[in-house]
């Protein structure tokens, strides 16, 4: 076959290897053609694959799928099983050269014919396949330059009401009416190559609206009307490129539709369009990109457009006017101002920046994290580490969380001055904890420490004041070697709490709490105690088969 099971290890990956061995038994629908197969794969829905073998050329097979991963270029699990069930088939040679035999007596047959026997099985196959028939209509529209039925057969491809259900293309729908886009921008395309581009021009413009406005009603879950839509664009700049498009008017409309609702469709980049729009486009597109930005200063794609296009002029300092005009209260467009400036090799401005934005946020209890480190570590290249262990601390004091905790034990343990920190640091938790404030995830920040920091006996002293089931499991967890009465105390009356609920987590979870106080009464010398307790939980919940399964299988 020209590859073998090391090659699809290799493609796809140990872990997607494995997992497409447990697919074998669910290909089905196997098509052997002289250079590639086809199938499907039931996993998660039914996925169709398609494998091309590369023979003569050094790539052994390539692997096609429609499934999310596949569609993002991977050789996916579902490449794995079509790869390995061609592999298993003795017959699939024979399957293949007789495939080729098919092809090679299609050609034949096909030359043989006369022209008025050749249009006659052109018509015949047109009466019954409309999509066949579409696609010719469109070719000679496009060969004999009949413009008017060409754009009412390339809006009617792009117009999604034939694939609608109650005003919504649903997900089983989209890949039909993808194709259809797809057929679109081949005849765009075509338009063009016939030297037709301005008009190709400005039906790609009329097609890449009405995208636009229908695409918010589409599942397009894989991408694919995405992908397609793209094609479309690539087709129209493509005509604006031939047609030499005039590069005001070009500005006017891509800025347009930039700012507009409708590019989710199609991402499109106006500065792809930069050979076409040349210096007067440019100039043009930036002159309304900023009055946009005028009107609405704080709209998500003005402010991008305007970033891009001042970014293309390299003009850093235009860069940093433009990001200072609304600087983020997280210290993230400070970080970005410093980075521009450091790529343009103006470090001192760039840690400037960043320590301004320190100060603007010293107050603010949740920072972009990224900032923080931006200048701790340009304090450790400079050897300021006692500056470095400030900004740390102060951060803690801020934001009073685990990771500000851990932050600043590494940052003053690198200095040796960790245990003095330390005191300070857990006295700034121990306030909030009794003040009740809890970490993101329940219980007080102060337990959080203490356990991160393995301190068990301050972790037992602060538990009965502030911490959560969480925080007394891992406690539990953590002390059932040193102190195995007290760790199955907890884990006794956690047991207890679940006994009400049901579910397959909840059993889950008891059987683990149980197998933590077996380890604590096998410390204790206490295991018929431990042995009695499960036998009269199992008395108690029998009903319940599936939390038995569960304990039998855990061996309790």
């Amino acid at each position: 076959m020209g590859f073998g099971e090391d090659e699809l290890r290799t493609l796809a990956g140990a872990q997607s290897f494995e997992r497409g061995v447990g697919y074998l038994d669910a290909v089905s629908g196997l098509e052997v053609g002289d250079g590639s197969v086809i199938a499907r794969v039931h996993g998660t829905d039914v996925y169709e694959v398609e494998l091309t073998f590369g023979e003569g050329t050094g790539t052994g097979v390539l692997g096609w799928c429609d499934c999310p991963y596949g569609q993002e270029g991977n050789f996916c699990k579902h490449c794995v099983a079509v790869g390995l069930t061609v592999l298993r088939q003795a017959a699939i040679p024979r399957q293949r050269a007789a495939a080729r035999a098919r092809v090679l007596g299609l050609e034949a047959w096909l030359t043989e014919l006369s022209r008025d026997e050749l249009v006659a099985l052109v018509r015949e196959q047109v009466a019954g396949d409309r999509e066949l028939r579409r696609r010719l209509e469109l070719r000679a529209a496009a060969a004999h330059f009949d413009l008017d039925t060409l754009r009412e057969r390339v809006l009617a491809l792009v117009d999604p009401r034939p694939f609608e259900r109650f005003g919504y293309v649903e997900y089983s729908d989209a890949r039909g009416y993808a194709r259809q886009v797809e057929e679109a921008a081949h005849a765009l395309r075509a338009l063009t190559v016939g030297g037709q581009a301005a008009q190709a021009a400005g039906l790609a413009e009329e097609t890449i609206r009405m995208l636009s406005e229908a695409y918010g009603e589409i599942d397009d879950s894989d991408g694919v009307v995405g992908q397609a839509a793209h094609a479309v664009v690539d087709a129209h700049k493509q005509a604006c490129r031939k047609a030499r498009a005039d590069p005001e008017r070009l500005a006017e409309w891509l800025v347009g539709h930039v700012l507009g609702d409708g590019n989710d469709v199609t991402d499109l980049d106006p500065l792809d369009y930069a050979d076409v729009l040349g210096p007067a486009g440019l100039a043009r597109m930036r002159l309304l990109a900023a009055e946009a930005l005028r009107r609405s200063p704080r709209g998500w794609a003005e402010q991008y457009l305007m970033e891009r296009l001042v970014k293309a002029e390299g003009d850093v300092d235009a860069l940093i006017a433009l990001y200072a005009k609304d600087l983020l209260p997280s210290g993230a467009t400070h970080l970005r101002i410093a980075e521009e400036l450091d790529a343009a090799g103006r470090e001192s401005e760039a840690l400037a920046w960043a320590e301004r934005g320190l100060r603007d946020t010293s107050t603010e209890a949740h920072v972009d994290g990224r900032l923080v480190d931006y200048v701790c570590a340009r304090y450790a290249r400079a050897d300021r580490t006692a500056e470095a262990v400030s900004v740390r601390r102060d951060r803690l004091r801020a934001e009073r969380s685990l990771t500000a905790y851990q932050q600043l034990r590494t940052a003053a343990g690198a200095v040796g001055d960790w245990e003095s920190e330390r005191e300070a640091a857990l006295a700034v938790l121990r306030e909030d904890a009794r003040q009740g404030r809890d970490s993101r995830f329940g219980g007080s920040v102060l337990m959080d420490a203490l356990l991160d920091d393995r301190d068990l006996d301050a972790a037992w002293r602060e538990a009965s004041g502030g911490a959560d089931d969480r925080q007394w499991q891992q406690l539990a967890d953590l002390s059932r070697t040193t102190r195995p009465a007290d760790a199955l105390a907890v884990y006794l009356r956690m047991v207890e709490q679940l006994k009400e609920p049901t579910g397959d987590r909840v059993y889950e979870r008891m059987a683990l709490l149980l197998r933590g106080a077996r380890d604590c009464h096998r410390a204790l010398d206490t295991l018929g105690e431990f042995t009695a307790y499960v036998c009269a939980l199992r008395a108690e919940l029998k009903r319940r088969r599936k939390l038995m399964t569960i304990l039998d299988r855990h061996e309790l």
